[in-house]
């Protein structure tokens, strides 16, 4: 619990796995120390057992997450999706950034309403080429995240697009953030609510 924020076990009705995303997702570079990271590689592991462990009835994962390495969010998005067995994300605090597609990538999602979710484009730090090339690989990237976030909710790539690009609202940037009402009003989350409701639905599914 202390190493990994995991609680597999559960006195509830039914097995739960709680998973949690918190503050920077970490990539193939290591955060600064002193920043609260989610460690993709010790995240894979457990997205395995979660669907190869018969005693495991369902996932649900919590979110707290500023963003981070785009592909490594990507990753845990795509096998987030990918199991078989019913799962739930619930955004708090805030699901920025690549958070976005792991919000959206549980077969239901959750927000509750002080929640924020920062749409923005795809960014880099450090040195880069200034060739046509680069700016390829930018759209590139962007393509493929517009691409699951439209895959995964009822939010449409040209609608997400818009939101992305928006300049009237971040001061120095571009980009729109949306509270936890607003993200459900847009498709890009399912449903308003918090952990109750969460469970409920995840019991539902598992004994439907």
């Amino acid at each position: 619990m202390e190493d990994l924020g995991v609680v597999s076990l559960t006195r509830g009705p039914h097995a739960i796995h709680c998973l949690t995303v918190i503050g920077q997702v970490e990539g193939h570079v290591e955060a600064p120390q002193g920043q609260k990271t989610t460690k993709y590689e010790h995240v894979i592991p457990q997205l395995v057992a979660v669907q190869e462990d018969p005693s495991i009835e369902g996932l649900l994962v919590l979110l707290n997450t500023v963003g981070g390495d785009v592909e490594a969010g990507l990753a845990l998005a795509e096998l987030i999706s990918s199991i078989s067995k019913p799962s739930a994300t619930l955004v708090l605090g805030g699901g920025h950034s690549i958070g976005i597609p792991l919000a959206v990538s549980a077969r239901r999602s959750f927000i509750v309403p002080t929640a924020t979710m920062t749409v923005h484009p795809v960014r880099h730090s450090g040195m880069i080429l200034g060739v046509p090339q680069t700016m390829r690989w930018f759209e590139q990237m962007q393509e493929r995240i517009t691409g699951f976030v439209a895959g995964h909710s009822r939010m449409s790539a040209d609608r997400f697009n818009e939101l992305m690009l928006h300049t009237g609202e971040l001061v120095m940037d571009m980009g729109t953030v949306l509270d936890g009402r607003r993200a459900v009003e847009e498709g890009l989350i399912d449903q308003l609510g918090g952990l109750s409701e969460a469970m409920r639905w995840l019991y539902h599914e598992i004994e439907a």
